[in-house]
C-alpha cells in the first residue's frame, strides 16, 4: 500500500509542477474600457507653479529638438537609477546587492534597459489634456546621491503652450527600495481641465537573455482582494482591463519587479495590452479629475523596482507580498519561507536552514508516520492468511471481503493506515517545494564545497544521485504487500526521480535527501519496535 502512495505522491508532485507551469491563476473576464468618472485624488491650491528659470513655453508638445531628451542619475545605497526627461521616466535601475550571475565579477542586475529606447516605466501621459508618453520634460540637475539617512527628490516639469503644468515629483529615501511618486497638474487657463493621469510601464515580450528567472515573466497586479497574473499572449487578441479596488500592479519575473502601487486609491484602472512596437504595455490611470482655472491637482502613488524578498514586499504594504505566487498551498509555504528565514539569521546558511527544517518536519510527522509503518507492517504480516483466504472464495466476492475484513478486526489493521498519513503531508511537501523553488534568498546562496547556488542544479549531479540511491535503500527496506513482479517495477521509481532531480535546484535536492536519510533512519527504528 505504501508503494502505490508513494506513485501516487510521485504522480501528484509531477502534475502539480506541470500544472504550476502550464496554467497561472484564473484570468479575470473584463468589459472593454469604458469612461469613468471619479472624484478629484487630491485637494486643490490656488496658486499655480512658478515656471523654472530654464522652462519656455512651447506651442503644443514639447519635442526632442526644442527639448532635447536627458539622462539623469540618482544613486542611492541600494541601486543606481537613470531617468529620463522622456515622460520623465526610469529608464533603468541597477540594484546593488544582486548579480545576474553567481560570479564576484558577473555585472549587476538591472531592471528595465537603458539599451532600448522602448522600455521605459512611469512615463506620464493623460486623457482629457494633450499629454503623451513620449513629452520631453525637463529637469535642473544631471544627477543626485542619496546620503545615508537622507532622502532627496527628483522634479520633472512640462509647461505647455495650451494652458497647463505637469510636474513629477520622485522621492528616494536611503535603505529603501520604495519610491514615492507625486505628479501634479496645474491649470493656467481660463477653463477647467477634465481628464485623468496615466503611468504607463512597458515590459519586452520575449526576454533577450534566456534564464529560468523568467520562466514565470509577465504582468502581475492586485485586484479586488486576488491575485491576476497575464502573459503576453493573454492580451495579444484584445487588451485586458482591471478596475476593481486595484492595490498595486506591474511586471515580475521569478525574482524581481517593478510596480506602482495605490496611494489612498489614487489606481482607478490598469489596461493591459500589447502596443504597436510589440512590446507588453500596462496603462495604470488615476480617477477622473476637475482642475478649475488657477487650481491644481496632485496625484500620489508609490512605486517598487526591486528585490522579490517577502520581507521587503511585505514592508512596501498594499498587500504587494501577494506577488510571490507560491500556489495553493501559500498558506502553508510563506510560513515556511519565514522560518527559513528566521533559522538562517542564526546559522549564516540556507542550506543548514533546509537541513534544520527538514529535521523539524519529520518530527513533526513522526507519529503518524510511525502509525503507518505499524499498519504496512501488520499487513505484511498477514498477507499470506490474505492470500488464503482470496483462494478459499475466488468464487464468492462477498463472502471473500467479509472473510478479509473480518481478519483485519482480529490482527487489529487498518488497510488504509499506510496511505492516510502519508496524504496529510503531501500539502506541506508542496507549500516546500513551492517556497524553496521560488525564494530569492537561495538565488546565489552556497551551502558547502560544490554547492554555491542553492536555486541552481547540482553542477556535477552529485546530490541527485546520492538522492536516488537512498530512495532505492528506503524502497528496499519498506514493508509492501505487492508481488514479486510489482516490487521490480517499483525499483525503477529511485531512477526516474534521480533524472527528474538532476535539473532541480540543489535546494530542493538537499530537501529531498535529508528526508530520505531521516526517513530510512525512521524505518530501523520502527522496524526493531515492530518484530515480525
Amino acid at each position: 500500500m505504501e508503494k502505490r502512495a508513494f506513485i501516487a505522491v510521485g504522480l501528484s508532485i509531477a502534475v502539480f509542477y506541470i500544472f504550476s507551469m502550464v496554467f497561472g491563476p484564473d484570468k479575470q473576464k473584463v468589459a472593454p474600457p469604458a469612461p469613468q468618472s471619479a472624484p478629484a485624488v487630491s485637494g486643490t491650491s490656488s496658486q499655480p507653479p512658478a515656471a523654472p528659470q530654464n522652462a519656455v513655453p512651447v506651442s503644443g508638445q514639447a519635442s526632442s529638438a526644442n527639448n532635447p531628451q536627458k539622462e539623469i542619475s540618482v544613486d542611492t545605497d541600494l541601486f543606481t537609477a537613470i531617468f529620463s526627461s522622456r515622460g520623465a521616466s526610469l529608464k533603468s535601475l541597477t540594484l546593488k546587492n544582486y548579480r545576474e550571475q553567481n560570479a564576484p565579477t558577473a555585472a549587476k542586475v538591472v531592471l528595465g534597459s537603458d539599451a532600448d529606447p522602448n522600455i521605459l516605466l512611469f512615463a506620464t501621459r493623460a486623457t482629457g489634456i494633450n499629454l503623451l508618453d513620449s513629452t520631453v520634460f525637463m529637469a535642473d540637475v544631471d544627477g543626485i546621491k542619496v546620503e545615508k539617512n537622507g532622502s532627496r527628490q527628483l522634479t520633472f516639469n512640462y509647461i505647455s503652450g495650451q494652458g497647463f503644468t505637469v510636474r513629477k515629483t520622485y522621492t528616494f529615501t536611503a535603505g529603501e527600495y520604495g519610491i514615492k511618486l507625486e505628479t501634479q497638474v496645474f491649470n493656467n487657463s481660463a477653463a477647467p481641465l477634465v481628464g485623468a493621469i496615466q503611468q504607463v510601464m512597458t515590459y519586452p515580450a520575449e526576454p533577450k537573455v534566456k534564464d529560468n528567472r523568467y520562466d514565470t515573466a509577465g504582468s502581475y497586479l492586485f485586484s479586488d482582494n486576488s491575485l491576476q497574473s497575464n502573459k503576453i499572449k493573454d492580451v495579444v487578441s484584445a487588451s485586458k482591463r482591471y478596475d476593481k479596488s486595484i492595490q498595486w500592479s506591474g511586471f515580475a519575473d521569478k525574482y524581481f519587479m517593478s510596480a506602482i502601487l495605490s496611494e489612498k486609491n489614487s489606481i482607478a484602472s490598469v489596461e493591459l495590452k500589447k502596443n504597436s512596437a510589440g512590446y507588453f504595455e500596462s496603462i495604470i490611470s488615476s480617477p477622473q479629475f476637475t482642475v478649475n482655472p488657477g487650481q491644481s491637482v496632485a496625484i500620489t502613488d508609490r512605486l517598487f523596482v526591486g528585490p522579490k524578498d517577502l520581507d521587503i514586499l511585505k514592508a512596501q504594504g498594499n498587500s504587494l507580498e501577494q506577488s510571490l505566487d507560491l500556489g495553493w498551498f501559500t498558506v502553508i509555504a510563506k510560513p515556511l519561507m519565514y522560518t527559513l528565514k528566521f533559522f538562517y539569521r542564526y546559522v549564516g546558511n540556507y542550506g543548514i536552514a533546509i537541513i534544520i527544517i527538514t529535521i523539524i518536519l519529520k518530527a513533526f510527522f513522526f507519529p503518524l508516520t510511525h502509525k503507518s509503518y505499524k499498519s504496512m507492517k501488520g499487513m505484511q504480516k498477514i498477507q499470506p492468511e490474505m492470500m488464503k483466504l482470496r483462494e478459499k472464495h475466488k468464487d464468492d466476492k462477498d463472502a471473500m471481503n467479509k472473510a478479509v475484513m473480518e481478519l483485519y478486526r482480529e490482527h487489529k489493521v487498518n488497510p488504509m493506515g499506510g496511505c492516510l498519513p502519508m496524504v496529510v503531508q503531501i500539502p506541506v511537501f508542496f507549500a516546500l517545494y513551492k517556497s524553496l523553488m521560488f525564494s530569492i534568498e537561495l538565488r546565489h546562496a552556497p551551502f558547502f564545497f560544490w554547492i554555491t547556488d542553492l536555486a541552481d542544479k547540482d553542477p556535477y549531479y552529485v546530490t541527485p544521485v546520492i538522492m536516488g540511491i537512498t530512495m532505492f535503500v528506503q524502497q528496499k527496506m519498506t514493508p509492501s504487500n505487492m508481488d514479486p513482479m510489482q516490487q521490480k517495477m517499483m525499483l525503477a521509481l529511485p531512477v526516474v526521480f534521480t533524472f527528474m532531480f538532476l535539473s532541480f535546484p540543489s535546494g530542493l535536492v538537499l530537501y529531498w535527501l535529508v528526508n530520505n536519510v531521516l526517513t530510512i533512519g525512521q524505518q530501523m527504528y520502527i522496524n526493531k519496535l515492530v518484530k515480525d
